[in-house]
């Protein structure tokens, strides 16, 4: 009865020593299996030590317990940082500063050694604040709002050649917003209104003295009118006195051409009998 006992305990101990035993196996089985998804780039440690050579998309083993995967994104990201720096006329400038980069997918093992996966934070933050800095030197106030793109394209130059250094490439540099002090924007604010008047008072200028040119042209037209008009009366005047030289009668034509037809019903003096027919 007690060695029945005692093969029923020993086989119940074989029987979980096998579990343990398959269910270990399974484990390690399953932790040796990884995949690297699309977009990615695997970081093989062996014992906490970085394999130089990137792991490409796709199943993967490594040795359990003794290595490990870290997976970094080699796909387009973008990082935005605020930065503060002072313009070449002294006027304090706040900009917001993105950049749209990638990953070198060779060089991630690199760039994990030497930065780890906070590289962003360690190393693009930073160079955003250099170059904001570098660049808003090299500009006044308002230079950086006019010259914008100018600006912006500088500020992408220096980006995309200490980046490159990293294993960083630089796709685009966006300036998100520039703000300044109060005391400039209130004399910006100054500038474009003074602008805006000038502007219109330009434009009323040219109004008055279009308006003073038609009214001048105007009275050109009544003037050159009265001469000819005069000119007329006396040519007028002279040919009559031709006439009444030639022809004393020609005074009683004229009054013929002005009688409206009608005798007058009296005269000075003297009754005048109205001899029209009725």
């Amino acid at each position: 009865m007690v060695q029945t006992y005692r093969d029923e305990t020993r086989a119940v101990r074989f029987a979980v020593l096998g579990a343990v035993i398959v269910m270990t196996l399974f484990i390690l089985l399953v932790s040796s299996v990884y995949t690297i998804p699309a977009g990615y780039r695997g970081v093989l440690l062996t014992w906490g030590k970085a394999n130089t050579v990137a792991i490409e998309e796709g199943l993967h083993f490594k040795i359990p317990i003794a290595q490990s995967i870290k997976k970094m994104e080699v796909r387009t990201q973008k990082y935005t940082a605020d930065a503060s720096a002072a313009s070449k006329d002294l006027q304090i400038v706040t900009a917001q500063i993105a950049t749209n980069y990638h990953l070198i997918p060779s060089e991630v093992p690199k760039i994990y050694t030497d930065l780890g996966l906070n590289f962003a934070e360690r190393i693009i933050q930073p160079m955003e604040q250099e170059v904001v800095k570098a660049t808003t030197a090299r500009f006044t106030a308002e230079e950086l709002i006019t010259k914008r793109e100018e600006v912006r394209t500088h500020m992408k130059d220096i980006l995309i050649a200490r980046l490159a250094e990293r294993g960083i490439i630089v796709e685009e540099v966006s300036i998100i917003d520039f703000d300044f002090s109060d005391s400039f924007n209130d004399a910006i604010e100054q500038k474009v209104t003074a602008e805006q008047l000038m502007l219109k008072a330009e434009k009323d200028l040219e109004r008055i003295q279009v308006e003073a040119k038609q009214a001048q042209a105007q009275a050109e037209g009544f003037k050159l009118a009265a001469i000819a008009k005069a000119e007329g009366d006396a040519m007028a005047i002279q040919l009559i006195e031709q006439q009444l030289k030639k022809s004393p009668q020609f005074v009683e034509y004229l009054k013929v051409q002005k009688w409206d037809g009608k005798l007058p019903q009296a005269t000075l003096g003297m009754p005048f009998i109205d001899v029209t027919p009725k």
